[in-house]
């Protein structure tokens, strides 16, 4: 929008609202290029605004800019995890995926290169934000599994399964987004049912964990089916520990 003028006609808008409306136009631009391809122009172009207004709330430059983006969608993954502690453990599971998930689809070359960090200068800051979000990831679903203190076989098994997720993410989008995304979204939840089970039969904890996940799922469905195969597994290896 330009004024009578010619020059640009800014809605004026708070500190808060400016910075968001930015860092939604980066991400934006992230969701399809790579960082190192954005340039300050092509935000200022995107958010209908001068770039000396960009500099105003990024002095730093692209590296600012690209560090808040990558705080910005660290927020939102580390809440996909986040679920009302009720139902059945699979059904809390889909839900989280499909949030986390849906953030990949829409973000694509962007969730990558936010992920991974693309050709821009990655700094220990970039690299605790990325660290945080596989952490808070961990930590709600942990809070779902019925133990008050998680020890580190369970932990570790948890944070290896949200590892994976990452990885299966970025695999997907290098694969033409192929599998399609639910059998994706299913194909992870199976594979934490599967990880649980394998470690339950080393760790009496995650054995607790696993026999209270099976016993909040319906018995007629798929893993009340894998449960009474899996269960008389997981006592008997209890048994031995």
């Amino acid at each position: 929008m330009t004024s009578a003028t010619g020059t640009p006609a800014y809605k004026r808008l708070s500190v808060e609202e400016r910075r968001a409306q930015l860092l939604e136009s980066a991400l934006s631009l992230f969701a399809h290029r790579a960082p190192e391809d954005v340039s300050l122009d092509d935000v200022a172009e995107a958010a209908g605004v001068s770039r000396p207004l960009v500099y105003r709330y990024f002095p730093g430059g692209k590296q600012q800019l690209y560090e808040a983006a990558l705080r910005s969608a660290a927020d939102v993954l580390e809440q996909c995890f986040a679920e009302p502690p009720e139902g059945p453990l699979t059904a809390r599971l889909t839900r989280a995926l499909d949030r986390y998930l849906g953030f990949v689809y829409q973000h694509d070359m962007g969730f990558a290169a936010l992920l991974q960090g693309g050709s821009v200068v990655e700094t220990s800051r970039t690299t605790a934000i990325v660290d945080g979000v596989r952490r808070a990831a961990a930590e709600h679903i942990l809070s779902h599994l019925g133990q008050a203190a998680p020890g580190p076989r369970l932990r570790m098994t948890v944070r290896m399964w949200i590892t994976a997720v990452e990885a299966a993410s970025l695999i997907w989008l290098d694969e033409d987004k192929q599998p399609p995304l639910d059998e994706l979204r299913d194909g992870l939840v199976d594979q934490f049912m599967a990880v649980l089970a394998a470690t339950a039969g080393r760790d009496p904890q995650t054995a607790d964990v696993v026999r209270y996940a099976l016993a909040l799922e319906s018995p007629d469905g798929l893993v009340g089916e894998l449960a009474r195969r899996v269960l008389p597994v997981v006592s008997d290896a209890a048994r031995l520990l």
